[in-house]
């Protein structure tokens, strides 16, 4: 009968120690996996009132900063309403003009935080049309457990700048689509033509209760 051969023993660092599960320790310098954000996102139906859950962040898009503005300032109490512009404006005078830029992002950025963790309602009137803005507000929101919602208003072709064209016709395509559930927004709505004008009230507020 053959010799039983010696049992080879394997070092295993501990690196390796965990395998691919989760107990594996991160390499250090390498960055953490950002968390999942996407949700199922339900397109609405225009309508002359709507309403969101109070302490929601909704952000509103529009090729058009001109037509965004009166947009939001005839729907959004001044108090609620944050945009980038808003915070340049507090700035000018303020800081160097060369840092005007990174300065109204991290001021923007912390008034977000700072709302969304007291569950204040948030709305942003996006400075462009770039999905790596809204990501980072929606991140925030997601954070907190905060309800999220973009509204796109559409204006006059003419209104909107040539290089922006491209951006503003997927974002159309992904929103009619349904497929703004993939940035973490739940839910979604294209205002055209003349349901911009006939929305008359955007309130935030928990739905009547059944008698």
């Amino acid at each position: 009968m053959a010799d039983t051969p010696p049992t080879r023993s394997v070092k295993i660092s501990d690196d390796e120690r965990g395998g691919w599960s989760s107990d594996r320790p991160r390499r250090e310098g390498t960055a953490p996996t950002p968390a999942n954000i996407s949700v199922r996102c339900r397109v609405l139906k225009p309508a002359d009132r709507l309403r969101y859950s109070p302490g929601s962040l909704l952000v509103i898009v529009c090729g058009s900063a001109s037509a965004r503005d009166s947009f939001a300032e005839r729907l959004i109490d001044d108090r609620t309403l944050l945009s980038l512009d808003k915070v340049r404006g507090l700035l000018a005078g303020r800081v160097p003009e060369e840092q005007i830029e990174e300065r109204a992002a991290e001021l923007l950025d912390a008034a977000v935080a700072k709302r969304l963790e007291a569950g204040q309602t948030v709305v942003i009137a996006a400075d462009g049309l770039d999905a790596a803005e809204r990501e980072r507000h929606v991140r925030a929101a997601h954070g907190h457990k905060r309800p999220r919602h973009l509204m796109l208003v559409e204006t006059a072709r003419d209104q909107v700048p040539d290089e922006d064209r491209a951006a503003l016709n997927e974002l159309r395509r992904a929103l009619d689509a349904g497929e703004l559930g993939a940035e973490g927004f739940q839910t979604a709505l294209r205002l055209g033509g003349g349901t911009a004008s006939e929305l008359k009230r955007i309130v935030f507020q928990p739905p009547p209760r059944e008698e």
